[in-house]
C-alpha cells in the first residue's frame, strides 16, 4: 500500500515538472510584441500605420491594410480612370448603382451640405479642376470659364435612394469624395485592427491622425498641430488623446500667391473661388476621423464665429481653430499645450 502511494507520488511529481519544462519552453517561443510599422504613399498623400503587436503577426496585418487601401483607392479616386467614382463621373446614365463604400460617403456629404447650408459641396470637381492647385500652372481661372463651371455645382441635384442609387438631375456633375475620404479609410482600418485584437497603435493618412488606444507604457498619444504656413515639421501646439481621431485641414496644404493675393484650395461653390474664411486652420478632435474629415473642411468653409457654435453643441467632438493672423483658439473642452 505504501509503495504505491509512494509510487503516485513520484509520477505526479514527474509529470508536473514535465508539465512546467514545456511552459517555460513555449514561452520562450513566443514572439515579443513591438511596434511595427509601415510606410507607403496613397490617397496622395504619405501614409504611415503602427502597431503593437508580434513581428510576424504584425506584418501579415499591416500587408491586410495595405490590400485594403488599394481597394478603397480603386473606389474613391476621381483621376484613376479604373475607380469606381471616375467611371460614376464618366456615366452615360443618369441612374447609377454604387458600392455601400461609395454610397456611405455620399450620405455623409449630403448631411454636411445640409449643416453647412450648401458650403460643403461634393459637386466641386469642375471647380477643382479649373484652379488645379495640384498642377504647374497656378492660374486664376478666366470668370467665364468658372461660370460655366458653377452650372454644374449644386450638389441638391444629386439624390441619393437605397439600396445605393444615386440619380443625376445635370449629365454634367461631377462628384469629389477627396474632403471625406482618409476619415472614412482611416476608421475602416481602424475597425480592422482592432477587429483583429490590436490595443495600441495609429493611423496615420497624410493629417488624419486615429489612435488605437493608449501608448505602450500606458499613456496618451501626443500628437503636433502644425503651424499653418510655417515648415512642415513645425508646430503650434500639442494635443494629448487617447483612442480618438486628429484631424486637421488648413488653406496652407495647397495653394499659391498672385499679385499679392492668396489663393487657397477651399472652394466656396457659391463663387467658385477659394473661401472668405477668417481661418487658416481647423483640427477637430473626434471618435471617428469622418467627422474630423467633414468638420474640419465644413469650419473653414464657414468661419470662426459659426464654427465654434456648432462644435460646441456636439457632444464628444472639440475643436483647435488657428485664425490668419497665427492666434490660436479652441473649444472649451479642448485640452491643448502651445508649442514654446
Amino acid at each position: 500500500m505504501y509503495k504505491k502511494v509512494y509510487l503516485l507520488k513520484r509520477y505526479l511529481s514527474i509529470a508536473i515538472l514535465f508539465l512546467l519544462v514545456i511552459s517555460l519552453l513555449s514561452g520562450c517561443n513566443q514572439e515579443k510584441k513591438e511596434m511595427v510599422s509601415k510606410n507607403g504613399f496613397f490617397f496622395d498623400t504619405m501614409i504611415s500605420i503602427k502597431i503593437l503587436e508580434e513581428e510576424d503577426r504584425g506584418t501579415k496585418l499591416l500587408e491586410a491594410c495595405w490590400s485594403m487601401c488599394e481597394k478603397y483607392e480603386k473606389i474613391f479616386s476621381r483621376t484613376r480612370e479604373d475607380s469606381e467614382l471616375y467611371q460614376l463621373n464618366h456615366r452615360d446614365t443618369q441612374e447609377v448603382q454604387v458600392s455601400e463604400d461609395l454610397f456611405q460617403l455620399f450620405s455623409y456629404g449630403k448631411a454636411c451640405y445640409d449643416r453647412t447650408d450648401g458650403k460643403f459641396d461634393l459637386s466641386v470637381a469642375p471647380l477643382s479642376d479649373l484652379w488645379d492647385f495640384k498642377g504647374d500652372s497656378k492660374q486664376i481661372p478666366l470668370e467665364q470659364d468658372l461660370q460655366s463651371a458653377l452650372e454644374n455645382v449644386d450638389f441638391s441635384r444629386v439624390h441619393l435612394e437605397e439600396p445605393n442609387q444615386v440619380l443625376f438631375e445635370n449629365p454634367d456633375t461631377m462628384l469629389d469624395v477627396g474632403a471625406l475620404a482618409k476619415g472614412y479609410i482611416a476608421d475602416r482600418l481602424k475597425e480592422y485592427l482592432v477587429s483583429e485584437g490590436i490595443e495600441t497603435g495609429w493611423i496615420n493618412l497624410g493629417g488624419n491622425v486615429l489612435t488605437i488606444g493608449e501608448k505602450e507604457e500606458g499613456t496618451p498619444w501626443k500628437i503636433g498641430i502644425r503651424k499653418p504656413f510655417g515648415e512642415e515639421a513645425e508646430i503650434c501646439a500639442y494635443v494629448e488623446v487617447k483612442d480618438s481621431s486628429v484631424v486637421s485641414s488648413g488653406i496652407y496644404e495647397r495653394y499659391f500667391e498672385k499679385d499679392g493675393v492668396l489663393y487657397h484650395h477651399v472652394l466656396d461653390p457659391d463663387t467658385g473661388c477659394p473661401a472668405a474664411t477668417d481661418l487658416a486652420q481647423v483640427t477637430i478632435l473626434s471618435k471617428e476621423s469622418l467627422d474630423g474629415d467633414g468638420w474640419s473642411t465644413s469650419c473653414l468653409l464657414m468661419g470662426y464665429e459659426k464654427a465654434k457654435t456648432m462644435v460646441e453643441a456636439i457632444e464628444d467632438m472639440e475643436a483647435i481653430f488657428v485664425m490668419k493672423d497665427g492666434e490660436i483658439r479652441y473649444t472649451e473642452g479642448c485640452r491643448i499645450s502651445l508649442a514654446e
